[in-house]
């Protein structure tokens, strides 16, 4: 009656090993370290940056800990905090200090202590939030009215230029929200020009025409292309706080989305907020340049000249030089999308999108340069970079042009982004900016374990005392129920925050009351004479259902919050929902298979230890 089959148990084991493995990271701890990685694809870190990395140490005396290889990045641990920064510095310093844009990433981080065998395992530790951890916080406001206005503008004079090309004649356009309204001749022309809209703009559409004789001809932005627009200038303005978060040197930012027109900015280690507040809000450009194909001009690219005059010398992503016209084309003004798509034969390429002026000026120039090179340059802090450099093959008008030759998919989607990301896609504002400290991130730390530890001890204590060996049981499913949600939460990767460790110590007393559900059931079986045995089987078997249901509510709560919160909120509904998972598995299962263990072997069981059991007496006949 209360034996488990050997393949429950078996899961049950499995479950403890995997939740011990993925668990104990996080008890061993984190040490400050200085991590290098590559700023550039062009930019290799191998044995002898470990090497230029000891040596620079070394010459300032400084004395790290451990210094190793881990891929593409070096951590090098050190014993305090004090030392990391100035390692950080000395680091820093000595590997770009030949070069005017950094080759190497030197941020601050904190690097687990968990053994080797467990890393390789993947077995990490949770991050720590930026509460725990110290750091700045912003939350940006974006300007989606904006984005739409820029991208409304773009389609007037993309509009105004294909009018042109198709000598269709027009009395004036207007720009109103995102309504334009084009004045026809006539009723002929307007119909020509309904055509054209129909055909060459499909994020456009046409609203009904004006009681004018059919002259006037009203199209307006599509619901769901404003929808599209809007959310790819959030994707860009995300990029581009990416690219420039890189030069705070942060190992660990969060960027991420929240709601519709908000994006949050963590920099857990950063505590210059104005500093932070300038990267962040940085502009950059784009420009369009002619390629140098003078003979001076391919010496110099060689590397065997000197730049010939009206010329500049450009690094370019895959690391060689190019020589480029001072005359600037094109700017990323004119420049209103850039998406990752295939050119005819299949190939991965790059898909820009100018307005009218770009498109007129680049197939002038094009036209009259077939077979030179144009160079794409990105501009960031008065630094350049040639993005791509193709060859043009022949006239490009119509203001779509596309970037093509020996990229993968992947590259021509960073491409993209990276075009995009040039600069802002709509404005933003800091509408919330707070700073915590490191020493106070610590102390949020030992307070919420605190909590925990002392909140889970005086759990077991009560439940020993009260259900004696069955609060044993109790007591044991809560030390693995919160065993099992740390290591889920690891193997997740997950961020801890203040709200998640209150949603364990809330885990913990919801896991607890279904073993008071049990054992109070089994108690209860007890007391109407049911045989020990009996009482055991019974008692599980009838809490489950209201376990079951408790819990089920409480779970849909916690999707509720998930689905509708969000920053804490959505934190704390991800260990909260969690936590029910694996309180049900260790409150019913586990706990029965303990108790199936202990009690099950007994064939003639007379008494179980389960506290006191408190009999109903019958009461004499005409006592009140």
């Amino acid at each position: 009656m209360n034996r488990y089959p050997l393949w429950k148990y078996a899961i049950i084991a499995v479950a403890l090993v995997v939740g011990l493995l993925y668990a104990a990271p996080n008890l061993f701890g984190s040490a400050p370290s200085v991590q290098v990685s590559s700023a550039s694809s062009t930019v290799v870190v191998d044995d002898n940056t470990v090497t230029q990395v000891a040596s620079l140490l070394e010459a300032k005396s400084i004395q790290a800990v451990n210094i190793a290889r881990e891929g593409n990045s070096i951590k090098a641990r050190f014993a305090d905090e004090d030392t990391q920064l100035k390692a950080r510095d000395v680091i820093d310093a000595g590997l770009n200090q030949a070069s005017q844009e950094p080759d190497f990433l030197v941020a601050v981080n904190l690097e687990p202590l968990a053994p080797q065998w467990m890393r390789s395992l993947n077995a990490q530790p949770m991050y720590l939030g930026l509460d725990l951890r110290g750091g700045v916080h912003f939350m940006l406001q974006v300007d989606m009215q904006a984005a739409l206005d820029q991208r409304s503008d773009a389609f007037v004079g993309d509009l105004r230029t294909a009018m042109r090309e198709a000598r269709i004649r027009n009395n004036g356009m207007t720009l109103k929200g995102q309504t334009i309204t084009i004045q026809a001749r006539d009723a002929e022309t307007a119909e020509e020009i309904r055509k054209l809209i129909d055909k060459d703009f499909s994020d456009l559409t046409l609203d009904e025409q004006a009681g004018d004789g059919g002259a006037t001809v009203v199209a307006s932005l599509r619901p769901e292309s404003a929808r599209t627009i809007q959310e790819q200038a959030l994707k860009q303005n995300i990029t581009t706080l990416h690219n420039r978060v890189n030069e705070l040197g942060v190992a660990e930012p969060v960027i991420q989305q929240q709601g519709a027109d908000r994006i949050v900015v963590q920099l857990p280690g950063v505590q210059d907020t104005a500093k932070a507040k300038d990267i962040i809000g940085r502009t950059a450009t784009l420009q369009v340049r002619l390629v140098d194909e003078s003979a001076e001009g391919r010496s110099a690219e060689r590397g065997t000249g000197p730049v010939p005059f009206g010329a500049e010398r450009y690094p370019s992503t895959d690391g060689r030089d190019v020589i480029v016209k001072r005359e600037v084309i094109l700017t990323g003004e004119n420049l209103t999308d850039a998406q990752a798509g295939f050119d005819n034969n299949g190939q991965p390429a790059v898909h820009l999108r100018l307005d009218s002026k770009g498109a007129r000026i680049f197939r002038d120039v094009t036209g009259a340069n077939i077979n030179k090179r144009m160079a794409i340059i990105l501009f960031e802090k008065g630094k350049g970079k040639v993005v791509t450099a193709p060859v043009i093959r022949t006239e490009i008008g119509g203001g779509q042009v596309q970037i093509s030759g020996a990229m993968s998919t992947a590259e021509a989607h960073d491409t993209a982004l990276l075009l995009r990301a040039g600069s802002l896609a709509a404005p933003m504002d800091i509408i919330e900016e707070r700073t915590v400290g490191p020493s106070l991130g610590k102390q949020n730390i030992e307070q919420g374990f605190n909590s925990v530890i002392w909140g889970f001890l005086v759990i077991v204590v009560f439940m020993c005392i009260y259900y004696a060996m069955f609060g044993v049981f109790s007591s044991l499913a809560l030390a693995v129920n919160l065993v099992l949600l740390v290591a889920i939460l690891s193997m997740l990767q997950a961020t801890l925050t203040l709200p998640g460790i209150a949603a364990m110590a809330l885990a913990l007393g919801m896991a607890i009351d279904s073993n008071v559900l049990i054992n109070e059931r089994i108690r209860e079986e007890l007391r109407n004479g049911s045989a020990p045995q009996t009482a055991i089987s019974a008692g599980y078997e009838h809490a489950w259902g209201t376990i079951l249901d408790s819990n089920v509510t409480t779970l849909i709560a916690g999707i509720a919050l998930f689905i509708f919160g969000s920053g804490p909120v959505k934190g704390f509904a991800v260990v909260h929902c969690v936590g029910i998972i694996t309180s049900m598995f260790s409150s019913v299962v586990f706990s029965r298979g303990l108790a199936n263990l202990w009690y099950g072997r007994h064939k003639k069981l007379k008494s179980i230890s389960i506290g006191t059991v408190w009999k109903n007496t019958p009461k004499a006949p005409g006592a009140v």
